[in-house]
């Protein structure tokens, strides 16, 4: 069962995004299917799920690209279009190309000239960690530097709402980090972080919450100890030289059993049982370990296709 959302924010908070029993279709799809979403200021959100949950669509509607068949979207306290319009959304997307044949600056002052009040253009060039490429052609970017480009663009109507979508796709591991203490430090600013990944250690890190999709239905919605913590089973590992998986397997408590070289790993429904029964079976276990499930477990386990 996902976790109970009894601590989502109430009534009384400001919401930056508030869906209520939103569906879109494409055709005989059914992108997204009844769903309510609510995302206080302030937090910082990670949207989960597999290829096909609903994740864009969802973000399309929160930027006010598509509208939903039914229910009410609201961002800010109005449309999604309207939010966007007045520049309380910013927004890094997979798609699309940056203007070409112009410098970096230009194009962030471009923007810049679009919004009321935006921050100064050498300040979204430097939170983004590319006030070095002020004069830089458009053309002559790097994968990364097309991502921070991005940021900067979206940075500079200095939005309320950040809705970014796989905002390090293209990043090695050194710009990865960089890239999110630059958003963590967007979130201790004050700004509201919705973000889809399909890194999946992003969002343990850097999420306060985690939104999780599946057939276009919120399946999960809580922190990540919350969505682990409603997964069932724990993972013992040991070093048993010779060991017979076969009789492994068949140890009280253990759902499934591998191999890695000297070690094995038991898939446990009961690893208090397993453990006895496994030390039981002789002294040559060592090097024992047992863990909880983690957020992949937890991400299978709460996305998995429903039984026939």
């Amino acid at each position: 069962m996902p976790p109970a959302p009894d601590d989502r924010p109430g009534p009384s908070r400001n919401l930056a995004v508030d869906f209520c029993g939103v569906s879109r279709s494409y055709g005989r799809v059914r992108a997204v299917a009844g769903l309510d979403l609510r995302i206080a200021e302030g937090e910082v959100v990670a949207l989960l799920g597999p290829n096909g949950a609903g994740k864009s669509t969802t973000l399309d509607m929160v930027l006010g690209l598509t509208d939903p068949d039914t229910g009410t979207a609201r961002v800010l306290g109005t449309t999604p279009a309207d939010a966007v319009r007045h520049g309380r959304v910013g927004a890094v997307l997979q798609t699309g190309e940056l203007l070409p044949h112009v410098t970096v600056g230009e194009l962030v002052e471009l923007v810049a000239a679009l919004h009321d009040r935006p921050l100064g253009v050498d300040d979204a060039l430097r939170t983004a960690g590319i006030g070095d490429l002020r004069s830089r052609r458009t053309t002559a970017l790097s994968g990364g530097q097309v991502q921070r480009v991005r940021f900067a663009v979206a940075l500079v109507g200095d939005p309320v709402l950040l809705v970014l979508d796989e905002p390090t796709a293209s990043l090695d591991v050194a710009s990865r980090a960089a890239l999110w203490e630059t958003i963590r430090g967007q979130a201790q600013a004050g700004r509201t972080i919705l973000f889809a990944t399909h890194h999946l250690e992003e969002a343990d890190t850097y999420a306060d919450r985690i939104v999780l999709l599946a057939r276009g239905q919120v399946v999960a919605d809580g922190p990540v100890t919350e969505l682990t913590g409603a997964t069932r089973g724990r993972t013992l590992r040991a070093t048993v030289p010779g060991a017979d998986l076969d009789r492994l397997s068949a140890l009280p408590g253990v759902r499934t059993a591998e191999a890695r070289g000297e070690a094995v790993v038991l898939h446990c429904t009961d690893s208090d049982r397993a453990l006895r029964a496994l030390l039981s079976t002789g002294p040559s276990a060592r090097d024992i370990e047992v863990t909880g499930a983690d957020l992949t477990d937890a991400f299978l386990a709460l996305t998995a296709d429903p039984p026939r």
